[in-house]
């Protein structure tokens, strides 16, 4: 089972959401659709706190309060996302929550201004205006109210019949309605209500204690947020930006060493990316860690914010190629695509995390913006020290000498890659294994000099084939005039589902395996 709604799975889910914010508008366009076709039934989007401070909830409630669509929204407010949330509207919804005497008091106002006498005979259209007027000035509005969508709250998520109540009210209100829902995180577990963040995703634990078995080699996350504390103690102008991430991309010791140069912009990833540009604008060295995936909701803010204006903007992105289980939404199957169009960007990938340690450094030394893409999980290493390595900008490096064939590699295929020439070697096949290291800018000579030397060259990557960077080698060698074999080998041009990572690889002819019985196939065929 998908961890998350899958239309193909069951009948009663709705749509296949993967990232926040997005529910109130797939509600709005579903009772849209509900009135044009003359149809009577219910429409509920259930938005969490988190979520509601992402710049697509404020519009989906800016039309929904135009529109007066019958609509019910269930604010399910647990105070975290992921973390715990943060910014204004978290704040605001706080005072709420914790206020419930506000709520009460607006009641009682509402009922004395309403049977407020007047003297004399004013037009009714007057004492309507003294009266809204009069209320505005006494009672501090709700900002839902102001957009048109009526507010009820608080309510106990907990407690069911109450929920059933409040439910079946909403089901008779006219135009949109929400209703403010209080939960705890992790309710009922008493590990995941103490760290919520935690048990937010997790792998393998013990159910008495609640303890996460040990991951074995340090993660690629790990190393990343271990390497950027050196470098801010070095550097007084990085400062770290996420989005509603901070565990999840490694920055909790950050966060704690360097509280004045971290900053969490909660689940709102354009305002992130936008935000970094300003603070390169202001001299500092902004690094932007967040998902692949959700680097894709602030693509333009990337092309116009940060590339155009060739802004010193770190991208470190977390959880790039397939991630597993969370499936399509959450794979990073793109990001070399739509990274690789882009002018003035440099795109690099770690085989292991002791090169994504040397990648971050170099980095620093880039005055322009900088894209670092690397994997979910554990990496090869068992141990990484912190003495970095120079890089030398856009080369590639040869890990395995061969004269048949050369495979050229990124990221973490390169460790697949050398599987693939063990297999391959078997078979009298003597194949080269290349760390392209740099997909931009790609090391054009070095590749084509190989590409004149060997039967077959193969570009190995786990992204989309799609604009991806064997495409590149491809028009590289076409445009040099260039006669070789040439396998391009990548993600297919469609949405891979969830599953084990080894499977999945294994499942789109990505393991060595496939690779080198793909390999085999091809040379059999030119010879």
């Amino acid at each position: 089972m998908s961890g998350f709604p899958r239309r193909e799975e069951s009948p009663h889910d709705v749509n296949n959401p993967g990232h926040a914010s997005t529910s109130i508008s797939y509600g709005l366009g579903l009772a849209m659709a509900r009135d044009l076709n003359g149809e009577d039934y219910n429409v509920v989007a259930v938005i969490g706190d988190g979520s509601l401070s992402g710049g697509m909830a404020f519009e989906a409630l800016n039309q929904a309060g135009h529109l007066h669509k019958d609509l019910i929204i269930i604010l399910n407010d647990n105070g975290m996302s992921i973390s715990r949330n943060v910014g204004a509207m978290s704040a605001y919804l706080s005072q709420l929550r914790l206020n419930p005497r506000y709520m009460r008091m607006k009641g009682e106002i509402k009922e004395i201004v309403e049977s407020v006498p007047f003297v004399g005979a004013p037009t009714d259209r007057l004492i309507h205006s003294f009266k809204e007027r009069l209320k505005n000035f006494l009672i501090p509005e709700f900002i839902f109210e102001e957009l048109g969508i009526q507010y009820v709250g608080i309510v106990d998520g907990h407690d069911i019949e109450g929920m059933e109540r409040d439910l079946r009210l909403a089901e008779m209100a006219q135009g949109p309605i929400l209703i403010h829902v209080i939960t705890s995180k992790g309710k009922g577990y008493p590990p995941a209500e103490r760290d919520p963040d935690v048990f937010h995703g997790i792998g393998p634990f013990d159910i008495e204690s609640g303890e996460a078995a040990s991951e074995g080699n340090p993660s690629f996350t790990t190393v990343f947020g271990r390497v950027l504390c050196d470098m801010a103690r070095s550097e007084p102008k990085l400062v770290a930006i996420t989005a509603a991430m901070k565990l999840g991309t490694g920055l909790d010791d950050f966060a704690r060493l360097f509280p004045r140069r971290f900053i969490d912009v909660g689940i709102a990833e354009q305002h992130a990316v936008g935000l970094a540009a300003g603070l390169a604008l202001g001299g500092y060295r902004p690094v932007v860690s967040i998902y692949s995936t959700f680097l894709q909701r602030a693509f333009d803010q990337l092309v116009q914010e940060v590339c155009l204006q060739n802004l010193p903007v770190i991208f470190a992105l977390d959880r790039a190629g397939l991630v597993g289980e969370d499936g399509g939404t959450h794979h990073g199957a793109f990001d070399l695509s739509y990274l690789r169009m882009l002018p003035n960007i440099t795109i690099m990938a770690p085989s292991d995390q002791a090169e994504l340690r040397d990648m971050m450094w170099a980095a620093l030394e880039i005055d322009g913006p900088v894209a670092i893409r690397y994997p979910r999980g554990s990496g090869a290493l068992k141990k990484i020290d912190s003495m970095h390595k120079p890089l030398k900008l856009g080369k590639a490096i040869t890990i395995k000498r061969g004269k048949d064939i050369s495979i050229i590699a990124v990221g973490r295929m390169v460790g697949i890659a050398l599987e693939a020439a063990v297999l391959l070697s078997k078979e009298g096949i003597k194949a080269e294994v290349v760390n392209v290291r740099f997909v931009k800018p790609i090391d054009e000579e070095s590749i084509k000099d190989r590409a004149r030397k060997v039967k077959l060259l193969v570009t190995l990557e786990e992204n989309a084939l799609k604009g991806g960077f064997g495409e590149g080698i491809g028009c590289l060698l076409k445009a040099s005039g260039i006669e070789c074999g040439f396998l391009p080998l990548g993600l297919p041009d469609r949405f891979v589902g969830h599953g084990k990572v080894p499977e999945l690889l294994a499942s789109e002819h990505l393991d060595a395996q496939s690779i080198s019985q793909r390999i085999i196939s091809v040379l059999d065929t030119e010879s």
